[in-house]
């Protein structure tokens, strides 16, 4: 199980790390700000495509294989990536390298997820996500500096996603339980109903970093690398709250709704000091390990729940990010600001209503 469990948390460094290995290198890739962002998105549009569609794979076919799918697609998107230019060509393979992170997401947390110990391994799976993504960026932009090449950090990272897939093709999952052989609409729509508070939290939570982190660059009047050091401050923090928060029991939903409170305030507090990043980035990490903790009770449909949770995750990382831009254009950023802080009170005031007992 241990090595199989460093498959995973390989997997999901060298996917999150080749993910952003292209952010700091975008012109290299496109040309202006609209081509910038398309393919930018193009990624976290295959990724929510692919998340539920990768859970209910993992339930039918088991999750060795989509992992294995997952990482060849995530290879081969990387390397054609290293040798292409041109906006719509690498639309093309980052929409395709979305798909593969979005299969890997779904079929990995499924694994952890309905391990005995998964609360303590759902904070090593979270903290190697973050890992990922802050390595990914920093290094691909040291790279691109210190050898004048774009493309090297895409390359180094489609390596490590190398290496992760051969070690799933030697590593495979223990047995476990059967797996049921098919997926009943009714069921995914009632697991859509009986924790529709809980995809609502993952949709508001965890949107409202991707909303600090896409409203700062134009709000700050910082420099591009200040502005990276607090985002990738954000990422750390999260990593530091998983590990920490999954050593400790605590009620999940009660730790939902006070991290939902104390988001009210690290929004805000973002609008007057970039220490917001900070509070939100543990308060983030605290949230994930919370909902995976109140997702395990659903033990046979690991897949189809974890999916379910991906995509509502990645829903909000698209939608809130968007409708902040909208807000701050028309209105103000204050306004941007307080409605991301308002929409966090939400969560508060609603997730107890999965069950009686929340603190």
């Amino acid at each position: 199980m241990k090595a199989y469990l460093a498959v995973v948390c390989l997997g999901v460094f060298a996917v999150m790390a080749l993910s952003n290995a292209i952010v700091p290198v975008l012109p290299a890739f496109a040309t202006g700000p609209a081509w910038e962002g398309a393919v930018y998105a193009a990624y976290f549009l295959g990724a929510f495509l692919s998340t539920l569609p990768g859970g209910i794979l993992s339930d039918r076919y088991g999750r060795t294989p989509v992992i294995r799918i997952a990482l060849a697609l995530t290879v081969a998107s990387g390397a054609l990536l290293f040798c292409t230019t041109g906006p719509l060509p690498v639309i093309v393979l980052r929409l395709a390298e979305g798909v593969g992170a979005g299969l890997f997401i779904a079929a990995g947390m499924s694994y952890v997820n309905s391990q005995p110990d998964h609360t303590r391994m759902s904070g090593y799976y979270l903290a190697m996500l973050n890992v990922g993504l802050v390595v990914g960026l920093a290094a691909s932009g040291w790279l691109a500096v210190r050898f004048a090449q774009p493309a090297l950090g895409i390359g180094v990272f489609t390596a490590i996603s190398c290496a992760a897939l051969a070690a799933s093709l030697i590593f495979h999952e223990m047995p476990g339980p059967a797996l049921k052989t098919g997926t009943d609409l009714r069921e995914a729509a009632g697991l859509i109903v009986n924790h529709a508070r809980l995809w609502y939290s993952a949709i508001v939570l965890v949107g409202i970093t991707g909303v600090i982190s896409s409203l700062y660059p134009g709000f700050s009047d910082k420099p591009a690398d200040v502005l990276g050091f607090w985002i990738a401050a954000m990422s750390v923090t999260t990593i530091i709250a998983v590990l920490v928060f999954s050593r400790f029991p605590v009620p999940a939903l009660g730790a939902i709704r006070w991290s939902a409170i104390f988001m009210i305030g690290g929004v805000l507090l973002a609008y007057i000091s970039p220490f917001g990043f900070v509070v939100l980035g543990a308060l983030a990490g605290i949230v994930m390990v919370a909902q995976m903790e109140v997702l395990a009770g659903e033990r046979d449909r690991q897949g189809l729940v974890m999916g379910l949770f991906s995509t509502s995750s990645y829903l909000g990382m698209t939608i809130l990010p968007f409708v902040a831009g909208l807000i701050s254009a028309g209105a103000g950023y204050p306004e941007a600001f307080l409605v991301t802080a308002t929409l966090a009170g939400t969560v508060a005031l609603s997730i107890c209503g999965l069950h009686r007992h929340c603190l």
